[in-house]
C-alpha cells in the first residue's frame, strides 16, 4: 500500500471531469441572483419605491423588511442593489451580514472599510471611523444606505441605530438611510421609543411561496444549472410541494433540491426523480437543524435543550385527563427545567417574560410547535411539541457546550 504522503491526493480527472448532473451548480445556490427573480414583483416595486429618491439625491425613508426565512427578501434587496449600482449615482449602499457583523462597532468598521481600505486597521476607535465616514459622505455628496441583514442580531442595536440617525443631524450634503431586513416579526420590541419613531418609517412584509410559485422557481434554476433531461418535472413538483407544506421557504427548496442533484452526481448513474427527493430530505432537514441550533443565541439553545433533555426523560407532571398529545410538553415544566439547563452551563436564566418571548422565537424558525389548552385540561397553559428528534437536538447543544 502507498503511504498517503508519497502519492497525489488529487488527479487530472478530479479538475478535468465533467459533472453528469450540472450545466453550473452555483445556480442551485440560494446566493445566486437570477436575472428575473419570479413572483417577486410587487415586493421589488415597493422596495424600490422607497430608494428611488437616493438616485434624485435626496435621502430615502429608512425601510424594514420583514418575512421568514427563504422568502426573498435579501435576493430582492442584492438584486435592486445591482441595479441602483448600475445608474452611477451617488448613491452606495453597503450590505452587511449582521450574524457576523453583529455590534455597533463591527458595522461602522464594515461601513468605514468600504468606503475606505485604509480604514480597516484594527484598533480604530469608533468616533474615528464615524468622522470619517461623515466626511466621505460630505466631500462626495453621497447617500450612503446602510442594508442590515438579520438586523434583529445585533447586541447593542439602539446604540447603532442612534449613531446612523444621528449622523443626518451633522451632514450639510448627503444623508445616511437604513434598510433593516429581519425574520423576526418581533423585532421592533428589541427597539427604544426613540429609535422606533425614528427608524420604522416604510415596512414590507414578505409573505411565504406556494407550492406552484416553488415549481416555477426551482424549474427556472434547473433549466440554467441542471443538464437537460438529468432531472423529471415529477421530481420538480415534489420538492416544490416538500418545500410549501415546511414553511413556503425557497431556500429550503433549493438545497433540497441541489442535495438530490449531487447524491446523484457522486452516484455516477441514473437520474434526479422523486426517490432522490426524498432521500436528500432526510439529509437536508438535519442539516438544516444543525445549522439553525448553532447560531441561536445561548437563551435559546437553553430553552431548546431544555425540551429535549424533558422529551427523553419524560415530564415529572402526568397527563391531564388525557388531553395532551403524545411528545408535548407543559410550558411551565418547560420553563424549570430551563432554568436547571441554564444553571448546568452556568448561564443566568432570564425572566418567564423572555421566556415566553424565546418560545415564539423557536416557533417562528419552525423549531417547535405551540398550541393553547383546550377544553378538559385544568387552567390555562400552553404545550410545546418539538419538529426535529429529541436526542438530535441534544447532541447538537452538547457538541456546542460540552455535555
Amino acid at each position: 500500500m502507498v503511504p498517503l504522503a508519497d502519492k497525489e491526493i488529487f488527479d487530472e480527472d478530479d479538475f478535468s471531469g465533467e459533472s453528469r448532473v450540472y450545466i453550473n451548480r452555483d445556480v442551485l445556490s440560494a446566493h445566486y441572483i437570477p436575472e428575473t427573480l419570479l413572483h417577486r414583483d410587487k415586493e421589488i416595486e415597493k422596495i424600490k419605491r422607497v430608494l428611488i429618491p437616493a438616485l434624485r439625491n435626496q435621502r430615502p425613508n429608512n425601510l424594514f423588511i420583514y418575512g421568514k426565512t427563504g422568502v426573498g427578501k435579501t435576493c430582492c434587496v442584492k438584486y435592486l442593489m445591482e441595479k441602483i449600482d448600475a445608474q452611477k449615482k451617488n448613491v452606495k449602499m453597503i450590505y452587511t451580514n449582521c450574524r457576523i457583523y453583529n455590534s455597533q462597532y463591527k458595522i461602522i468598521q464594515k461601513i468605514a472599510e468600504t468606503i475606505s481600505p485604509e480604514l480597516s486597521k484594527q484598533g480604530l476607535q469608533i468616533s474615528h471611523m464615524y468622522e470619517e465616514i461623515l466626511k466621505w459622505i460630505n466631500e462626495n455628496e453621497t447617500i450612503l444606505i446602510a442594508v442590515l441583514d438579520e438586523v434583529d442580531m445585533i447586541k447593542d442595536l439602539n446604540e447603532l441605530m442612534y449613531t446612523l440617525i444621528r449622523a443626518n443631524d451633522e451632514l450639510k450634503k448627503g444623508a445616511v438611510s437604513v434598510v433593516g431586513i429581519t425574520n423576526n416579526a418581533m423585532f421592533q420590541r428589541k427597539l427604544d421609543p426613540r429609535s422606533k419613531s425614528s427608524l420604522c418609517e416604510t415596512e414590507i412584509v414578505f409573505h411565504t411561496y406556494d407550492a406552484l410559485q416553488l415549481a416555477e422557481i426551482l424549474d427556472q434554476r434547473a433549466k440554467i444549472g441542471i443538464k437537460t433531461n438529468m432531472i423529471t418535472d415529477s421530481a420538480i413538483k415534489l420538492n416544490a410541494a416538500i418545500a410549501a407544506a415546511e414553511s413556503g421557504d425557497a431556500r429550503y427548496a433549493l438545497k433540497l433540491l441541489l442535495k438530490a442533484c449531487d447524491i446523484v452526481d457522486e452516484r455516477g448513474i441514473g437520474i434526479i426523480d422523486e426517490h432522490e427527493i426524498e432521500i436528500a430530505r432526510k439529509s437536508v432537514d438535519e442539516d438544516i437543524a444543525i445549522e439553525i441550533i448553532n447560531t441561536l443565541p445561548q437563551q435559546q439553545q437553553m430553552v431548546l435543550y431544555a425540551a429535549a433533555m424533558l422529551n427523553i426523560g419524560g415530564g415529572k407532571y402526568a397527563k391531564l385527563d388525557g388531553k395532551i398529545d403524545d411528545g408535548a410538553l407543559m410550558s411551565g415544566e418547560l420553563y424549570e427545567k430551563y432554568c436547571s439547563a441554564c444553571e448546568k452551563y452556568h448561564f443566568k436564566p432570564r425572566s418567564a417574560r423572555w421566556y415566553r418571548q424565546y418560545l415564539s422565537d423557536l416557533e417562528m424558525l419552525g423549531l417547535i410547535t405551540m398550541v393553547e389548552s383546550g377544553a378538559g385540561v385544568r387552567g390555562h397553559t400552553r404545550f410545546i411539541k418539538m419538529t426535529y428528534p429529541a436526542h438530535i437536538i441534544k447532541e447538537i447543544i452538547e457538541k456546542i457546550y460540552g455535555a
